[in-house]
């Protein structure tokens, strides 16, 4: 039997550092209906509610921007995520930035509750950052540290407020209090754009990463036998698919922050396809479209849009 999809929608942008990621899933299904598919009417859809309203608003935390409207987008996720996963359910999640990917995985874990949790990033960024260690400020790249319950202290930079603080032990106990992930149990695919600080927690944490050049050399079949066999204990799977992950030739830079020598849509859609078709992968995400960047019109939306339907596809298989 397959399983049953429905779609979440979620367009909040307000961990990025550039605008537009909030169009992004509409993108998605603009490339669909370009392509004429009907995709889209085959499943139900929610559209989760945002902050994007602080956008318009001054910056209150310079090393945790808008973290006040991320608990909010945290919580509202977590919530989505674990209802359809009780409900026996695939959430499929269309998202603008990575930032409330974070909230993704505490739905999983407190479906889950007694459940190891994988997590398999597919990423150009480690996301891995806390405010204490963010040069930026911008939450889309910490996600992770909120699901590994990590502040990385070793490697602080930043003197946040106690208001701050709060607010970030809020995101890091979002549904399940504590630690939603084990470092042992987080796999990256084509990171290759981190910091110092994150570099020294990946060490640190011993987390894995199949590059871009592991990909090419072994396979798509080798890579995920490797994650199988690494997750083996772990009885539920997540997965987040940033586009960015691509190489922007290939594609387009319709993302906010691109980066060179990425996967080619075809291995993106070889791994993503391999994975979907795991009985344990049980949610998948997909983020960070955002065609106010596309020089090419519409193009990230569309390549995302095809590997959407690909992964659609393999479930309805499995």
């Amino acid at each position: 039997m397959s399983v049953s999809i429905e779609i979440i929608v979620n367009k909040s942008e307000i961990t990025a550092g550039t605008r537009g990621a909030s169009l992004g899933p509409e993108a998605v299904m603009t490339a669909a209906r370009k392509k004429g598919s009907l995709l889209f009417g085959q499943y139900p859809i929610s559209y989760s509610k945002t902050r994007n309203d602080l956008l318009d608003q001054e910056i209150k935390f310079p090393y945790a921007k808008r973290i006040e409207g991320l608990v909010e987008v945290y919580d509202e996720m977590s919530s989505r995520v674990k209802t359809l996963l009780n409900d026996h359910k695939f959430p499929l999640v269309l998202a603008g930035d990575h930032g409330s990917a974070g909230g993704t995985i505490a739905g999983v874990k407190a479906a889950y509750p007694n459940s190891r949790i994988g997590v398999v990033w597919i990423d150009a960024h480690g996301d891995l950052h806390t405010p204490y260690t963010t040069p930026s400020g911008n939450m889309h790249g910490m996600p992770l540290a909120t699901a590994l319950n990590e502040d990385n202290y070793p490697c602080e930079r930043n003197e946040i407020s106690d208001y701050e603080k709060q607010l970030w032990d809020r995101l890091k106990n979002t549904a399940v209090e504590g630690q939603k992930v084990r470092p042992e149990d987080l796999i990256f695919i084509a990171v290759r754009d981190t910091e110092d600080e994150e570099n020294k927690l990946i060490e640190r944490l011993g987390i894995k990463n199949h590059t871009v050049s592991d990909v090419r050399a072994k396979g798509a079949d080798v890579i995920i036998e490797k994650i199988e066999n690494q997750l083996s204990g772990c009885e539920v799977i997540y997965v987040s698919f940033d586009v960015d992950s691509m190489d922007p030739t290939f594609t387009s830079h319709g993302t906010g922050t691109p980066v060179p020598e990425g996967l080619s849509p075809k291995e993106a859609e070889e791994i993503l396809c391999k994975l979907a078709s795991l009985e344990k992968v049980k949610c998948l995400e997909v983020v960070e479209v955002n065609p106010c960047l596309d020089e090419n019109v519409n193009k990230m939306a569309e390549v995302t849009y095809s590997l959407v339907e690909s992964v659609v596809n393999t479930l309805e298989q499995r």
